[in-house]
């Protein structure tokens, strides 16, 4: 397999995260290493059915590393969830003589490069960016970190008007099935509650009780967590349900929302993305496929891509232990 790859293609695909144009960087470098041709696809896996690829070198990806987004763009595309339209995508990879490919996105993108090697035997990796930091089987993933400075800035700020003005808070952040961001921002911000999806148990009841202990302990504003995934309840509806059982507070909303995908990416997400990036090409040259290149322990690994599609990820306990000691 190793002496068969002389070009390897590179796309993003899902939602953009910080760290991407790092980890396209890294892949076209790690291409030039191994003195081969790197081909960059626009927009994804509608790119592969369109035929919007460039070649890229180590020249045409200067000055990205420090940018946020993805230069190559990135887009959902109905058709890929077709085998008719998987069969184009393939063609467009052999007319353009690509030997395999490096998928940068999430757990859909990972199935859509898991097909691809199911149905037409196409080499693949996978290089985890998502914000959300939930996929398997690898401790973080690309624009996690600046993710998580975004909202702490944010709240910060919210925080400063809070105490102002003897306000309570709702912030909603990312997190629709996961709630990293919401627990590590929660503890890093001093937030009184935290609420993720990984645990009914953690809702406006509870919140209730915190809310009134908060009182009794003496304080006279409040910053909630919610993820946006948080079952039950939206935001909003926490809001006039507080408004209607505890009128004494100022409740006000801030969703945070996309800005929590934009920026520059951290030093951390850099070095993440550049670690995750290399690994991926060095596997492919290597012969192997249908993987994830991952961090675990601080070290660059490499999994399976059906453990990375895997549901079985747990939300670390023992933060939400420490977040309930620290908000007292």
């Amino acid at each position: 397999m190793a002496n068969k790859i002389k070009k390897i293609g590179v796309l993003t695909s899902g939602g953009d995260a910080p760290g991407m144009n790092a980890a396209i960087r890294a892949v076209v470098r790690a291409c030039t290493h191994y003195n081969i041709e790197c081909i960059g696809i626009y927009e994804g896996y509608r790119g592969l059915i369109e035929n919007w690829v460039v070649p890229l070198d180590a020249r045409s990806v200067a000055n990205t590393i420090n940018k946020g987004g993805t230069f190559l763009r990135t887009a959902r595309c109905m058709e890929f969830m077709e085998k008719a339209g998987r069969k184009i995508a393939y063609n467009t990879l052999i007319t353009n003589n690509i030997d395999a490919l490096v998928v940068i996105g999430g757990d859909g993108s990972f199935r859509g490069a898991l097909k691809l090697n199911e149905e037409f035997n196409f080499p693949v990796a996978g290089v985890p960016g998502t914000i959300d930091n939930d996929i398997n089987g690898t401790d973080f993933t690309i624009g996690y970190d600046t993710a998580l400075n975004t909202v702490i800035e944010a709240v910060d700020k919210i925080r400063d008007t809070a105490s102002s003005h003897n306000r309570l808070f709702l912030v909603e952040v990312m997190g629709r099935d996961a709630g990293d961001i919401a627990i590590n921002s929660g503890i890093g911000a001093g937030a009184e509650e935290i609420l993720i999806p990984e645990r009914s148990d953690l809702g406006i009841e509870r919140l209730i009780n915190s809310l009134d202990a908060s009182q009794k302990s003496g304080k006279t504003s409040s910053i909630i967590i919610v993820a946006e995934g948080k079952t039950g309840m939206s935001v909003f509806e926490m809001r006039e349900y507080l408004n209607k059982h505890r009128p004494d507070y100022d409740v006000r909303v801030t969703v945070l929302g996309h800005t929590q995908r934009g920026g520059s990416p951290s030093c951390r997400d850099r070095v993440i993305a550049t670690k995750l990036s290399v690994g991926a090409v060095d596997a492919l040259m290597n012969g192997r496929t249908n993987i994830m290149s991952a961090i675990q322990n601080n070290k660059q690994v490499i999994v399976d891509l059906t453990v990375a599609l895997s549901k079985d990820r747990k939300i670390n306990e023992e933060l939400l232990r420490v977040a309930h000691i620290s908000s007292l």
